[in-house]
């Protein structure tokens, strides 16, 4: 992972996450957390999945695993993944569709490529980021929410679209159910248009997916996240096309803390679901016989912010 400075008043920091291979070609780059910065409003990770291209009999294999004090939440460019979990939830996901999975007190859960993509090629590109729970809801009842492409609203603001995943924005709101204030949007840049971002959240970032966007003259290019300086006012121009997502919110009052899976506003908290996991008593994935084993630990979870 590296930074750089942006040279741009408006604008705080400049993550440019490596890519990272985990086999058969399937790469990842993870924005957040880095050391440089564990948040954003309440986003405490942020993974770039592909794009890749499958070959014939390749497919997505994350086996059962745990989670605790987040919320997953899944947005596909191209490709398709089945997400199953411990309440039973068996649904695809497809490009323009939402998942948002709650993971509060406890769920485990496997995302796989679905059979018929497994036979003669296929690909993958998304995005998966985790939202950190509000400290009184951490240990909320787990929940599965899917949206289709169709009942993400949209809007359009001199050329540019805007697709309002989470939250609240530019007149658009979005029918995902969340337990704190957020905003997540993809946004389309055609050529030659222009786009100010909203600044009613405290912290804000926007990553580029595709193509490239000015700020005050300085370019931005794919897979950079540029964190904004609170409240600024700045407006994306793009002359040859962009896509990219916003993210943003309020940052929360308490530290917090993330290991593997898990988040929590306490580190004991943390202790016992690793605990938990080594004994196998979260809850299972029906029809799941496999799970990931809890990673070698290190002295003790990591503290954010």
């Amino acid at each position: 992972m590296s930074t750089r400075e942006s040279g741009v008043d408006s604008i705080d920091l400049v993550i440019l996450p490596p890519s990272r291979d985990l086999g058969d070609g399937f790469t990842v780059r993870r924005a957040l957390p880095q050391p440089q910065r564990r948040m954003v409003g309440p986003f405490i990770f942020f993974d770039q999945m592909g794009p890749v291209e499958l070959r014939d009999g390749q497919g997505l294999d994350v086996r059962p695993h745990p989670h605790i004090g987040l919320a997953t939440v899944t947005y596909l460019f191209d490709g398709e993944i089945m997400h199953r979990d411990s309440l039973g939830s068996v649904q695809p996901i497809r490009p323009g569709e939402l998942n948002w999975m709650n993971a509060g007190a406890g769920i485990t859960h496997s995302e796989r490529s679905p059979d018929a993509a497994r036979h003669g090629g296929s690909k993958l590109f998304g995005l998966q980021l985790w939202v950190a729970l509000p400290a009184d809801q951490e240990e909320s009842a787990p929940s599965f929410q899917h949206y289709d492409a169709d009942a993400i609203p949209a809007g359009e603001m001199d050329g540019v679209t805007i697709r309002q995943m989470v939250g609240r924005m530019d007149g658009l709101a979005a029918p995902v159910k969340t337990l704190s204030e957020m905003v997540y949007a993809e946004i389309a840049m055609p050529p030659g248009t222009r786009y100010r971002v909203p600044s009613g959240q405290i912290e804000r970032a926007f990553y580029l997916i595709s193509g490239g966007v000015t700020v005050d003259g300085q370019p931005f290019g794919p897979s950079e996240l540029v964190i904004l300086k609170p409240h600024a006012e700045i407006v994306l121009a793009s002359e040859t096309g962009a896509g990219l997502v916003l993210v943003g919110g309020e940052p929360f009052p308490e530290q917090r803390f993330i290991y593997w899976n898990f988040v929590s506003s306490r580190a004991d908290r943390i202790e016992q679901a690793k605990q938990d996991w080594r004994d196998q008593t979260f809850a299972k994935v029906p029809g799941e016989q496999e799970f990931i084993p809890l990673p070698e630990d290190p002295p003790r979870p990591v503290r954010y912010p």
